[in-house]
């Protein structure tokens, strides 16, 4: 199975938004299955064949989550971050702004889907290939 070093040296390849459907083919071929990351302290937990999962540490202090849902601006920093506009900590504060707990990747669908304080899908995105 994947180590949390493996998806670091793949995530370190990770520039901007721009990079993120070769990130997702590069830890595809890992054996990654789905991961959530969570906007608070940008922690993630990766999953894997046989109820294999491992997470990583926090990334950075925690962020407070806004209360309500903001999905016309969430989508606009989405594309923001998608055309290299924005780097990763960037994104991740406009997510807590925007109200996004955290979004989950599910590898198979191709799709990343964001979620607010209370578990709610807010936005779907399907992954470009």
């Amino acid at each position: 199975m994947f180590t949390v070093e493996q998806i670091k040296a793949a995530h370190g390849k990770v520039k901007s938004g721009a990079d993120f459907p070769k990130y997702i083919q590069d830890i595809k071929k890992l054996g990654v299955t789905a991961y959530e990351t969570f906007v608070t302290d940008g922690h993630t937990d990766y999953y894997g064949a046989e109820d294999y999962k491992i997470s990583t540490a926090a990334k950075y202090d925690n962020l407070t989550i806004a209360e309500v849902s903001n999905i016309v601006q969430l989508k606009a920093d989405i594309q923001a971050h998608q055309q290299g506009k924005t780097d990763y900590p960037t994104f991740c504060n406009d997510c807590a702004k925007s109200g996004i707990e955290k979004w989950k990747v599910c590898i198979k669908k191709m799709t990343c889907t964001y979620y607010d304080k209370v578990g709610n899908e807010t936005l779907v995105e399907q992954i470009p290939q």
